[in-house]
């Protein structure tokens, strides 16, 4: 399993590589922060009640002959003005590109915030690009489904 620094260096490359010379990259969404409030979860901690969303990112490109697939997940908890995050990233093998923690867990990989903001970078990027040129990232954007188990 590859460590943060590793992929941050990766990440740092494949940016360049997208800047340079147009790598392709498929970016697939689904995220519960669209859905109608009355369809989120709630958590009450210490007298706070919470509405929770949360938000996968499958980015997938091909570089040098390699696969690179890499998935992030962000747990979003808010509560009026103040909002709380959880995040984890995780790089599984292209077979296994679902989007269940369960599933992911056994390939997530410890982060930084230093990471998780190079990460946030390529997102930026990728995104920035399709704005511009939507045939030169495919973007899928989907809702998901929260269901906070006991």
């Amino acid at each position: 399993m590859k460590k943060q620094e590793e992929l941050f260096r990766e990440i740092t490359e494949l940016m360049k590589e997208t800047r340079e010379r147009g790598l392709r990259w498929s970016v697939e969404v689904q995220t519960t922060e669209g859905n109608e409030p009355k369809e989120k979860p709630v958590e009450v901690e210490d007298g706070v009640t919470w509405t929770v969303d949360e938000c996968y990112v499958s980015y997938y490109c091909k570089y040098k002959g390699k696969d690179f697939c890499m998935i992030t997940y962000e747990m979003i908890k808010t509560a009026g003005e103040r909002v709380v995050t959880s995040n984890m990233v995780f790089l599984p093998p292209l077979g296994i590109r679902f989007f269940d923690l369960r599933t992911l867990l056994p390939y997530s990989i410890e982060v930084s915030n230093v990471l998780l903001e190079q990460i946030h970078q390529l997102w930026v990027l990728l995104f920035d690009m399709y704005k511009v040129d939507r045939g030169s990232i495919y973007l899928n954007v989907r809702p998901g489904v929260l269901k906070i188990e006991d």
